[in-house]
């Protein structure tokens, strides 16, 4: 199981809702923050790269990183938040 982070700007004035619903679809997920996720995932990070693809303009952008491992700090999370980062990294 992998731990992705999940980052994206859509450049166009459009509702969000079928890409956060593929992201939610990916496995359990974190998000606390406007366009940041992070999820667990059986997938690599091109499989989700391209499994969100559909769900983007031509012009939007999408990151997707592998951050498999031990988180290093957070600050500011409500402690439902900050518990799902404790269990998933620690």
């Amino acid at each position: 199981m992998a731990t992705h982070l999940i980052g994206y700007d859509l450049n166009k004035e459009k509702s969000y809702d079928d890409l956060i619903e593929a992201i939610k679809g990916l496995g359990s997920w974190w998000h606390h923050l406007d366009s940041t996720w992070i999820v667990r995932s059986t997938l690599t990070a091109k499989e989700v790269r391209d499994h969100l693809r559909p769900h983007l303009d031509a012009d939007d952008e999408l990151l997707v990183v592998d951050v498999t491992g031990r988180a290093r700090a957070w600050r500011g999370f409500n402690k439902r938040g900050s518990d799902w980062l404790h269990k998933t990294w620690n």
